[in-house]
């Protein structure tokens, strides 16, 4: 059944100002664009570019004062959805390029940092088994609370807390997977069943595709347990959250309201 999509936002620009935006669903295979409708108030001048691994689009603006954005749209998903228990680990030498740079430490997720965590916890799981191991775990142990954590907080200061919002619970899963060397980023999604209501994070793995010999599949994982993968509307994909932002700001801004409404028809 095709995903209904509704967003709305609101900020204020005192001086003229580069906004770059990330909020539209991704047209990619796995997800079809029924209808889409985008609408930017005032008008600006604009100029759309391919996101990372053209997953999705980037709008640039130029503005000042008052702006506000509305979208809507209709998408029906088709993606693979596996059994995280039952997929393998890619050796490193199989891993192809888009893959790699995901295990590397980025902004928000040092890896390194988790390592000998992830040893002594987890050591005696691997592949997906691991993963959905590190899943549970973090839903467990966490507690989702809105407003803990900031622009600035990564996945070592939400571990310590063990409290935050979808996107520290992203972070701390991708930290842990690579740190077991499983290839791990960043998503920018829509779901419904998101509590409350609003743009949502989670994590994708890369992991052995049962179906192609010596091939790789990406895996969506959520540990807050809100978003079904079979049901999530990607946006786009990046390192971490600073790769993803529906809003960047190459200048001062008042960021005002924001509403999201997702449902499945």
């Amino acid at each position: 059944m095709p995903i209904s999509i509704e967003t709305r936002f609101a900020f204020h620009l005192a001086a003229p100002t580069d906004i770059l935006l990330q909020f539209e669903a991704a047209a990619i295979p796995e997800q079809t664009i029924l209808s889409s409708d985008t609408d930017l108030d005032p008008d600006e001048r604009c100029a759309r570019v391919s996101a990372q691994h053209d997953i999705g689009e980037r709008i640039w603006i130029r503005a000042q004062g008052e702006c506000t954005v509305a979208y809507r749209a209709r998408v029906d998903i088709e993606r693979q959805v596996s059994n995280l228990e039952e997929l393998s680990a890619l050796p490193a030498h199989h891993l192809p390029g888009e893959a790699v740079e995901y295990l590397f430490d980025s902004r928000y997720c040092p890896a390194d940092d988790f390592q000998s965590f992830v040893d002594a916890q987890f050591g005696d799981t691997a592949g997906g088994a691991r993963i959905a191991r590190m899943r549970d775990w973090i839903g467990e142990n966490f507690t989702y609370v809105p407003g803990v954590s900031d622009s600035g907080t990564g996945a070592a200061q939400s571990f310590i807390a063990r409290q935050g919002i979808c996107r520290d619970y992203a972070h701390v899963l991708i930290a842990l997977a690579r740190a077991s060397a499983i290839p791990a980023r960043y998503v920018a999604c829509y779901a419904p069943g998101v509590d409350p209501p609003d743009f949502h994070a989670v994590a994708e793995v890369f992991l052995a595709d049962p179906a192609t010999p010596a091939g790789g599949t990406w895996q969506l994982v959520d540990p807050t347990g809100m978003a079904d993968p079979s049901q999530t509307v990607k946006i786009g994909v990046g390192r971490d959250a600073a790769d993803v932002s529906f809003l960047t700001s190459f200048g001062p801004s008042d960021f005002r309201t924001s509403s999201v409404s997702v449902s499945q028809e």
